[in-house]
């Protein structure tokens, strides 16, 4: 069984905790590096509109890119702004499930990420976070909801796509894995090893290995 988002790093990576505490689902390797994340900034006034008008603009600019190496920089400020979105409570509350979900305190974690959501819950990097502490606790199915609520949120979280299909992918829905693979392509069509994993999906749920 696969760590969630085996695709271009980890899920965490991917959501925009670029330093985060990265661990698999169970029986799964880990993958990223082993640091908290950082603080998160307080807000300035206007912050917000700005930072989406520059989340639009970088993720057209991913659509466009000509390679990995040019799309590379792009995902990684990408990743920053998804980041910043969160208050200083919600930081803390996301590292200390980090913490836990480090120590295999999986309802603990649980429980902390429930507590930024409430706080917070317009801010998708703790519905993804939770995301993977539900799904290393055994509930899929609640892992799968609260990654559909941060596409809501954030319909272009790339990395919230890549999750849900290895979900899929875990629970035989092969044909769904590959939806939501194309569409995390659609976003960032030169994602590392994205490729190579949507040629592995098309055979699994079409039998055609092209």
């Amino acid at each position: 069984m696969k760590h969630i988002s085996a695709i271009g790093g980890s899920l965490l990576l991917l959501s925009g905790m670029a330093s985060a505490q990265v661990l698999p689902l169970p029986g799964g390797p880990a993958v990223g590096p082993a640091i908290p994340p950082p603080a998160m900034a307080v807000p300035r006034p206007g912050a917000g509109t700005q930072r989406r008008e520059e989340l639009n603009q970088l993720l057209d600019a991913l659509a466009q890119a000509p390679d990995e190496a040019a799309a590379a920089p792009i995902q990684a400020r990408i990743q920053a702004l998804w980041a910043e979105g969160g208050t200083p409570t919600v930081g803390l509350l996301l590292r200390k499930g980090l913490q836990n979900l480090a120590a295999n305190a999986v309802g603990e974690a649980v429980e902390d990420l429930d507590a930024a959501i409430t706080l917070q819950p317009d801010f998708p990097e703790s519905w993804v976070l939770r995301a993977q502490a539900l799904a290393a606790s055994g509930d899929r199915r609640a892992a799968a909801a609260d990654l559909r609520e941060a596409l809501r949120l954030e319909p272009r979280h790339f990395g919230a796509l890549l999750a849900l299909s290895d979900l899929q992918e875990d629970a035989g829905d092969f044909a769904g894995a590959l939806r939501s693979l194309d569409a995390a392509l659609r976003i960032h069509p030169r994602l590392s090893g994205g490729a190579q994993k949507r040629r592995e999906l098309r055979r699994r749920a079409l039998g055609d290995a092209t």
